[in-house]
């Protein structure tokens, strides 16, 4: 082979190894042609199985949507457990099966930072789906507003408390929050706290729960009913799976009537606890629309589309185009007004014979 001829061999090469590359930032192995936004495939990464809205709402109303605006599309779902490691590999496993969006609700905020870079060099767009993720190299992110959430928890427990005539010098509150690892739960604590520490009231002591888990919240509120005993005169739970392992210890301690407890995420067990009164209150989150509309910026990103409407979020240094939606507080009256007539649970998946003389208390029948 000539030198003339090596030259324009190795300038062939070097060309291809770019073309290559590019391909690859947008999310296209070396030989594969552009993927046709119509058979599009879309991956959804969920964070744990102890929350229940994952399974029962959040991935059917986004499997849904996508169904409806997409049908030639498909979605690739994964649930991460409560794993940084697994959703890690989870998200690797959807960029080389080719997805075209990724729509993460990361289990640690800021490990999953690491999944959006990993995406983002393959020209595939990250929405942060519920859960803020540390990265300035979003879509989107779409989610509620969560410092209002941890507001409307203490307003109504403050609100329960005063109502019921508890004086602040009796005792105080238990935090039981969510964790660590979420931005979220930061969030809600910093609302809870701004109306708490303004209320008159005091906490006692606090947690931040791993993984959102209900056992480690049971034991921890276990050990403060050992060490304050009546001086508990209510608990904030960041979610309604913490509130449940909160009012297990409470009745496994024998206390008796038990203080509000708070919650949140409107699940169908927290729910059931308000209608038998063990639980004050849970904040609703119309998660069909969060989904629906996670869907549909997928859709808009595969099209290339940027709908109008959102605001910004700060992250590091950064401002995110953002979506919040926005929650609800509920209690016991509220079931029926706020949560049935949305169609989030139906009578008689509520109404169950174990619940049926507690909804025919509150007037919930069919």
């Amino acid at each position: 082979m000539s030198r003339s001829t090596r030259t324009i061999t190795a300038g062939i090469v070097a060309l291809a190894t770019v073309l290559a590359l590019g391909g690859c930032t947008n999310g296209v192995a070396p030989g594969e042609t552009e993927r046709d936004p119509e058979t599009a495939k879309i991956g959804l990464l969920l964070p744990d199985s102890v929350t229940a809205r994952y399974e029962s709402a959040d991935r059917p109303y986004f499997e849904e949507r996508v169904a409806e605006l997409c049908p030639g599309c498909t979605v690739l779902y994964a649930n991460a457990d409560g794993d940084v490691a697994k959703q890690q590999q989870q998200a690797e496993s959807m960029l080389t099966q080719g997805v075209s969006v990724l729509v993460l609700d990361p289990y640690d905020g800021v490990a999953a930072a690491a999944i959006v870079g990993l995406a983002t060099n393959r020209g595939v767009p990250v929405i942060s789906y519920d859960r803020l993720i540390a990265s300035e190299h979003l879509a989107y992110y779409i989610s509620f507003d969560n410092e209002l959430v941890g507001r409307l928890q203490a307003s109504a427990l403050v609100d329960e408390l005063a109502a019921r005539g508890v004086d602040p010098d009796d005792g105080g509150i238990l935090m039981v929050n969510g964790s660590p690892t979420d931005n979220n739960a930061s969030e809600f604590k910093r609302g809870a706290h701004a109306i708490i520490d303004a209320s008159g009231y005091h906490v006692l002591a606090e947690f931040d729960t791993p993984g959102w888990d209900p056992a480690q919240a049971q034991d921890w509120v276990s050990g403060q009913i050992t060490q304050f005993g009546s001086e508990i005169i209510g608990v904030y739970a960041a979610n309604d799976p913490t509130a449940g392992g909160a009012i297990a210890a409470l009745k496994a301690a024998g206390v008796s009537p038990l203080p509000p407890v708070t919650g949140q995420d409107a699940e169908l067990a927290g729910l059931q606890r308000l209608l038998t009164g063990d639980q004050f209150m849970t904040v609703y989150k119309a998660i069909r629309p969060e989904a629906y509309r996670a869907a549909e910026l997928a859709i808009d990103l595969i099209h290339d589309r940027r709908p109008p409407g959102a605001v910004s979020v700060a992250v590091g240094d950064a401002r995110v185009p953002s979506f919040l939606l926005e929650p609800l507080a509920v209690t016991r009256d509220q079931i029926a007004s706020v949560v049935i007539d949305d169609g989030f649970f139906t009578l008689e998946q509520l109404c169950t014979p174990d619940y049926a003389a507690s909804c025919a208390a509150a007037g919930l029948t069919s």
